[in-house]
């Protein structure tokens, strides 16, 4: 197909020319009512936030250019089909567990997943068998999930409906290798295998990790505002799959996503697949190359170490940057520190902070490289002793109760002291990344509190629990 197309853009593009008048919604009125106090950001955009007119197709009955731009995104993943997502990929996650998931379902699902992929198994009904990853030590975070654990689940849960990972980890990691042989071992045994690939939009370029999409999987989700340049809660989902049933993916997707869906979200998808497209055709030497000079530069900085996995096999998105503190901050501190000078990061935990470097052949780094050093000046190296962050539970564990037994339960608010040997009522999640370090329905161990407590005091910002008064809600039967 020519990628060169922008289809829906341009239909956007074409009906703002026509200068319309609006008798419809939304109340802007395509821009023309409007605060003043937003009219230098918002007027030229609102020309393109239109509604399902004639000529701009219907995301949930597409015929015309949502089709056509869903037809080349499919074709450049080289998929069966693609689909556009305008509530982020957290809507991509439920709709493909809500296919292959019905109550009481066994469902094999990564540790470390998205909670998300938590909430979706709890709409579900699903009971989850949770599949804790490896443990990398270079750069001190949970990676990817081992065949050998996936085989032992498999082996100890033969009835499982469903497999779902993480390809890659928040910090980039991947094993493409391992994912492979889960995908073929599963495969084999008619269970499919379902990907949150929020980070790896743009893995199928060259020099990138592979993406799950090549390796097999039946469904991969993608986060094309993460990495790629769409607007944000822009994503895909794409199926490549004879075991899930494209119909049922495409029914949740109806009951989940707005009825009223962004048109600039869905004309950004359509301008990020076509840029992706152009660096498809083109290769990514010159991005990779300025990213390698980027990160030479920085390693010359004692107090911050550039780190990446040294686990055979693991590849590292060459687009994430892991800059482990070797100075006097801690993860939290250095971010901190960091925004001072203008540089807004990804995310921090106690050892390190994440950037995402940009997709772009264009950006300069000679700035961003002087204000990093400007943090550092008054920084001192240090030898560090890192903080584990392991969870030490067992590489296969399942809860003690399922999610639809939790309604029978009451709840009561008690202290992280009093919480230990209890069953969690609430998930207590770091944010970002958004990885439960605590799962509802989980029994609360003293590991639990050690960890919660070390993101604590670090610094990290938290979704879930009274973390001043330092309290959880448990379950009473």
């Amino acid at each position: 197909m020519q990628q060169s197309k922008t289809p829906l853009f341009d239909a956007l593009h074409e009906h703002a020319r026509k200068r319309p008048f609006s008798m419809h919604v939304p109340g802007h009125k395509n821009g023309h009512v409007l605060s003043t106090r937003g009219l230098l950001y918002f007027k030229e955009i609102l020309k393109i936030d239109a509604t399902e007119l004639t000529g701009l197709d219907d995301l949930h009955h597409p015929e015309g250019a949502i089709l056509e731009a869903e037809e080349l995104t499919a074709s450049l993943y080289g998929v069966d089909k693609s689909y556009f997502l305008v509530n982020g990929s957290t809507v991509g996650n439920l709709s493909m567990i809500l296919a292959v998931c019905s109550p009481n379902d066994t469902i094999l699902v990564q540790r470390n997943s998205h909670k998300s992929i938590i909430n979706g198994l709890k709409l579900a009904g699903a009971k989850p068998v949770f599949l804790h990853p490896e443990y990398d030590e270079e750069v001190q975070v949970p990676s990817y999930v081992s065949f050998d654990t996936v085989k032992e689940a498999l082996d100890n849960y033969p009835d499982a409906k469903a497999i779902i990972l993480t390809n890659p980890t928040y910090y980039g990691m991947s094993n493409p290798s391992e994912l492979g042989r889960i995908i073929s071992f599963a495969h084999a045994k008619n269970i499919p295998v379902l990907i949150d690939e929020a980070h790896g939009a743009h893995f199928i370029l060259d020099g990138f990790p592979d993406s799950a999409l090549s390796l097999g999987a039946d469904i991969v989700v993608h986060s094309a505002h993460k990495t790629l340049p769409a607007m944000t809660m822009g994503s895909f989902l794409h199926i490549n799959s004879k075991l899930v049933n494209p119909y049922q993916v495409a029914n949740n997707l109806q009951v989940l996503q707005s009825s009223s869906p962004s048109y600039p979200i869905m004309a950004s998808l359509d301008l990020a697949r076509h840029y992706l497209a152009g660096y498809k055709n083109s290769g990514t030497t010159s991005i990779l190359e300025k990213i390698k000079g980027f990160k030479a530069s920085l390693k010359e900085l004692s107090q911050i170490k550039i780190v990446e996995s040294s686990t055979q096999f693991v590849q590292t998105d060459p687009l994430k940057l892991t800059i482990q503190s070797h100075c006097q901050f801690n993860g939290f501190q250095l971010q901190s520190l960091f925004e001072k000078e203008g540089i807004y990061s990804e995310l921090a935990d106690p050892n390190n902070v994440l950037f995402v470097l940009p997709l772009s052949e264009g950006f300069e780094y000679r700035e961003l490289l002087r204000k990093i050093r400007n943090v550092l000046k008054d920084t001192h190296t240090i030898k560090k002793n890192f903080r584990n962050l392991t969870h030490d539970m067992g590489k296969i564990t399942a809860l003690p109760i399922f999610y639809n037994e939790i309604k029978g339960y009451n709840k009561k608010v008690v202290s992280f002291n009093e919480a230990v040997g209890n069953i969690s009522g609430e998930m207590i999640v770091p944010y970002p990344p958004g990885i439960p370090l605590l799962m509802e329905g989980e029994i609360i161990t003293e590991r639990h509190i050690e960890l919660i407590s070390t993101y604590l005091t670090t610094g990290a910002r938290f979704q879930g629990g009274d973390m001043r008064g330092r309290n959880i809600t448990i379950l009473e039967s």
